[in-house]
């Protein structure tokens, strides 16, 4: 079997923009909450929004400034572009592909269209809703790269990235493809803010994952990628193997997370099967952790199933970076890797009480010097889309 390797990082969001901004905010502790300021909102919740205007990630892109753009579209063109370009893709050959994935696409500009369209039927540029829909920013990332191979769009919610990279893994393993850039871009809209806020699971306070008193979630944006290769694509050593993943489909519920953790549990367990690696060999778990009730309790049910009293060092997130949604495990995996390289534990901000169920406790202070062989990375989607990938050192 063809072992999966990961060549290239690439990484926007909240707290940084590229690899060493975001990992020099997560070693300080840096959060990137605040005020919306994208768009005007009577919604008073904070958000993770990334520091740059779309006129700003233009520039940063060498993009003409009166050409259409989604936020979505330039935050993935950021990340993508810095992953192809640590890793040295070949764009000329057509065994490089791009997997890539969103839960939004371009309802920015849909959103734009729509507020001068609905008061007079004349007015509104067509041009915004051409971009809707959610494979226009994928077009639009795989014509900026040059990318000559197969393009592909995943949207399963918030397990999308997840699964973008498990199936530019799949295409690598069985000999469609050398090289994959796979993850995910979502940007900050109404609609998101709006759907969440009427499933009432926004937090108007910073988010707590799996703290006694947490409420709901913070959202995001942001985008993250990898470069995948096959070993006879290699150019340069990698940062580590992609050694396991899982996807199951649960459906339990449209939004909701079954309450004894069956999806969680057989994603991750499979994950770790899939790896052929015991659960005493998996030394940190960067969980899904929302920091909705539900959400944290299905998944803490599931890895006590798992793992029993032993339960490695395992941490969210989300309380730095929101909840990118569709992007969420594309900017995770690229924590999940830079936990391996450099031994770190990133530590779950705000958590002060354990769940009174479960007894789980987060990592809450940054571990620095740690022994990091596996690390099993958690992303779950509404339906009960449920996954998890394995990263692993390159001699294990």
């Amino acid at each position: 079997m063809r072992k999966i390797y990961v060549t290239g990082l690439g990484v926007v969001s909240g707290i940084g923009k590229g690899v060493k901004e975001n990992l020099d905010s997560l070693k300080a502790g840096k959060h990137g909450m605040g005020k919306i300021t994208l768009f005007p909102t009577t919604l008073d919740v904070p958000v993770s929004e990334v520091k740059q205007s779309n006129e700003e990630l233009k520039k940063l892109l060498s993009l003409p400034s009166d050409k259409t753009y989604s936020r979505t579209a330039l935050l993935g063109l950021l990340a993508a572009q810095e992953a192809a370009n640590e890793a040295g893709v070949d764009f000329d050959s057509p065994r490089v592909g791009l997997i890539s994935s969103t839960s939004i696409g371009g309802m920015d500009l849909s959103e734009r269209f729509y507020t001068d369209f609905r008061n007079d039927l004349q007015k509104g540029r067509l041009r915004d809703i051409c971009w809707h829909d959610c494979g226009a920013s994928t077009e639009m990332i795989a014509g900026f790269l040059g990318v000559k191979g197969r393009i592909t769009t995943l949207s399963t919610a918030c397990s999308s990235a997840a699964n973008a990279i498990m199936l530019g893994a799949r295409l690598i393993r069985h000999g469609y493809l050398d090289t994959a850039i796979v993850g995910g871009t979502d940007a900050l809209c109404r609609f998101t803010l709006n759907g969440f806020n009427s499933l009432m699971i926004l937090d108007k306070q910073h988010c707590r994952p799996f703290d006694r008193t947490r409420a709901g979630l913070n959202l995001g944006e942001g985008a993250g990628y990898l470069v995948l290769q096959a070993e006879n694509s290699l150019t340069q050593p990698p940062y580590c193997e992609l050694s396991g993943y899982s996807n199951v489909n649960e459906a339990y519920h449209q939004t909701g997370s079954s309450p004894h953790g069956d999806g969680p549990f057989l994603s991750m367990s499979q994950a770790i099967a899939s790896a052929g690696l015991t659960t005493e060999e998996i030394n940190y778990i960067n969980v899904h952790g929302t920091g909705t009730p539900g959400n944290d309790a299905s998944e803490g049910k599931a890895i006590r199933r798992i793992f029993g009293s032993r339960i490695p060092p395992f941490s969210s997130v989300k309380a730095f970076i929101g909840h990118t949604l569709g992007a969420s495990e594309g900017i995770e995996a690229v924590y999940s890797v830079l936990s391996i390289c450099h031994g770190l534990v990133f530590p779950s901000l705000n958590f002060n009480l354990p769940d009174e169920e479960d007894g789980l406790t987060p990592e809450t202070k940054l571990r620095s010097g740690a022994s990091i062989r596996h690390v099993l990375s958690n992303s779950f989607g509404f339906g009960g889309n449920d996954s998890s990938l394995v990263f692993s050192t390159l001699n294990r």
